[in-house]
């Protein structure tokens, strides 16, 4: 396993590897690895002939109040994690790099699959996503990319901007990996407090029961919704920013629940924000 700084030395070993007639996996993250970005590796291995993955914790996507700073760091441990998948390369650039001095060009979505959801808390997080992923994207050269649907509004955006800008790559996205009581993986969850961590399952348990409910025969956007807030109230110490069910490809709000679809909630609990989501059909 190789770890690349310099974004000229990344380029040039990936045309390299095109030139040779393999193909490139690519892994995007920002650190901090857990068994989410595992298994993403995995599936890269099996689908690809060279994994590279990306450890940068990206500057643009952090509003002025978020947690840049304390966003949780420690290259030496992912290393350690990546060792045995046999990962070929660990691409670690620096932000001086990424955004040197006088860069104004940034990427965007006009319109609501930026701007809602996540987007309504976080104004300037997706601006920040699709720039780095487009800059990577350049950078690596990968056949395919993959990300995990735990983000999936960050799936959604990410995979219009590829459409659009006619990038020469596969997304691909795979299932939300979860802890034994169900809580999704996530590198924030090292904020939660131990009385936190134990009221944090009760997201995937709300979610579970709306999936229920829509498969029982309720399809109103509105009956299910409320009666997701009602349970996530029972969760101390918790705000939650929305709840909503839109369809998986356009984002836009279904009221009445029909086809693919995207059930997805955001809160705060005590300082640490939580995303979830569930993915069904009906």
């Amino acid at each position: 396993m190789r770890v690349i700084s310099d974004i000229t030395e990344m380029t040039s070993f990936s045309r390299k590897i095109i030139a040779a007639g393999k193909t490139i996996g690519f892994v995007p993250t920002m650190g901090y690895l857990h068994a989410g970005h595992l298994s993403l590796v995995e599936r890269a291995k099996k689908e690809c002939d060279i994994i590279i993955l990306s450890i940068f914790v990206n500057p643009a996507q952090f509003g002025p109040k978020e947690d840049l700073a304390a966003y949780p760091r420690d290259l030496m441990r992912d290393l350690k994690l990546l060792k045995p998948l046999k990962v070929d390369i660990v691409f670690n650039p620096q932000a001086k790099e990424m955004y040197p001095s006088g860069c104004k060009t940034f990427v965007n979505i006009d319109g609501d699959l930026t701007q809602k959801l996540c987007g309504a808390f976080r104004p300037i997080h997706f601006k920040g996503v699709l720039t780095v992923v487009a800059k990577l994207l350049n950078i690596v050269l990968p056949h395919k990319a993959y990300f995990g649907e735990k983000d999936a509004q960050q799936c959604v955006v990410i995979k219009k901007m590829c459409k659009d800008l006619k990038f020469p790559v596969k997304i691909i996205t795979l299932p939300t990996i979860r802890e034994k009581d169900g809580l999704a993986m996530s590198s924030r969850n090292t904020y939660l407090t131990t009385e936190e961590r134990k009221s944090a399952p009760m997201i995937y348990k709300t979610l579970l029961m709306a999936e229920k409910m829509i498969d029982d025969g309720e399809l109103r956007g509105k009956k299910v919704i409320t009666a997701m807030k009602k349970k996530l109230k029972s969760m101390k110490n918790a705000e939650i920013q929305y709840i909503s069910i839109v369809n998986s490809d356009t984002l836009e709000d279904r009221a009445n629940i029909s086809g693919e679809i995207i059930i997805a909630l955001a809160l705060k609990l005590g300082k640490t924000r939580l995303i979830d989501n569930i993915v069904m059909s009906v």
